[in-house]
């Protein structure tokens, strides 16, 4: 891929994940139906293997009754190390299990603990980005996870709160590192904006102040190299984690390597080269399926986020979003302006950009922030991932 090198450089703070350096000290977030194996394969490939991928969300109760789909989605390639799990969860008894059981089958070498989901199945069950609301239950949590992993390290992810008015990060982060998590990634919003409006540094830059005894990562609007530097500058923060800034651009990990440790180079790709990451992560997904048409319908979702700002016309985006095979993907992507450079101001956000939404909890959820008596193992979700 064609390169520019902008004068960057930057000191790489030390950051390890229990016994595990992850240098630079980047990560991939945790994306239902996107973080699977083969999209973690295109962005480790790209980051020459440095950084630490985390798997899409897997839940604890599919975990421990063995859901076919669950057991597929924690498969890892024998090149991945460390492999990295997050876990949702909202009973202590089976999130205990599940952790229980990565450990005695060797499933993994880091759990990561998801309290940051923001969708309304997941909250509407007390979990994700709700569940630190009720800080007894994020305790007993924390503390089946951590007793349960051995000499595994136990990170968690979350968010600032429920919304305005029900922010939570600052006590969750305590009653973190009271329980032993290693490590503590902040998303920089709260439930109620989901990916809306400007991530909020500041936060992150509290959360280091107030948790000094365990590395704190930052999370939300990093959609360049350059972006992940100046949150490492301006909040203090210990790394990194990218989520919807690398979507239809696995190359970003390789940006970041190179800001990270000094040498600056960026990838600007011309479509030609996008259309080769294209076709490999499409025929990954088939390989990994199983199925050819299966993993190119699953890779429909990429297409409009890896052609952003290329000169596409409507109807071959259409034709592209309802492809069925590789042949038939290869014929559409080679009909495309091939020669088209990297087009301006292609670095910007992707994805869901919704935001000030009703967060979707259950009934008198906010009545009592102590009283843990409505949640049961019944709120666990059944199946994992998008």
């Amino acid at each position: 891929m064609t390169t520019l090198a902008p004068p960057l450089s930057t000191s790489s703070p030390a950051l390890r994940i229990g016994p595990h350096a992850v240098q630079p000290p980047v990560v991939l977030a945790p994306m239902a139906g996107i973080t699977n194996a083969p999209f973690r394969t295109l962005c480790r490939e790209f980051s020459g293997g440095k950084g630490l991928f985390v798997s899409e969300m897997i839940t604890t109760r599919a975990l421990v009754e063995r859901n076919e789909k669950t057991m597929q989605l924690i498969h890892f390639d024998e090149s991945e190390t460390p492999r990295s799990i997050q876990l949702y969860g909202v009973d202590p008894v089976t999130v205990g299990k599940a952790v229980r059981m990565i450990v005695d089958e060797d499933l993994a070498d880091h759990i990561d603990l998801n309290f940051g989901c923001p969708v309304p199945k997941v909250t509407r069950k007390g979990g994700g980005s709700a569940l630190p609301y009720k800080r007894p239950l994020l305790r007993a949590i924390l503390n089946e996870a951590v007793s349960n992993a051995g000499a595994l390290p136990v990170t968690m992810k979350m968010r600032k709160g429920i919304d305005d008015d029900h922010i939570t990060y600052l006590d969750a982060g305590r009653i973190a590192v009271d329980e032993g998590v290693t490590a503590i990634a902040l998303h920089g919003r709260t439930a109620a904006q989901h990916y809306g409006g400007t991530a909020d540094w500041d936060a992150i830059a509290r959360l280091k102040e107030h948790v000094p005894e365990i590395p704190v990562l930052g999370n939300g609007d990093i959609w360049s190299a350059d972006d992940a530097l100046r949150m490492v500058r301006e909040t203090g923060c210990d790394g990194v984690v990218v989520g919807r800034g690398c979507l239809g651009r696995p190359w970003l990990f390789g940006d970041l390597v190179g800001a990270f440790e000094g040498t600056g180079t960026y990838a600007t790709p011309t479509l030609k080269e996008v259309a080769v990451v294209m076709r490999r992560h499409a025929e990954l997904l088939g390989e990994w399926i199983g199925d050819e048409a299966r993993g190119v319908i699953d890779f429909r979702k990429h297409v409009a986020w890896y052609l952003k700002g290329f000169s596409v016309g409507s109807e071959m985006r259409k034709k592209l979003a309802i492809t069925s095979s590789l042949a038939e993907l290869d014929a559409l992507l080679a009909e495309l302006d091939l020669d088209q450079p990297w087009p301006v101001g292609a670095d910007g956000p992707r994805g869901r950009t919704s935001g000030n939404n009703r967060v979707v909890l259950p009934e008198g959820w906010l009545k009592d922030p102590y009283d843990c008596a409505g949640v049961s193992a019944d709120a666990e979700l059944g199946t994992s991932g998008g």
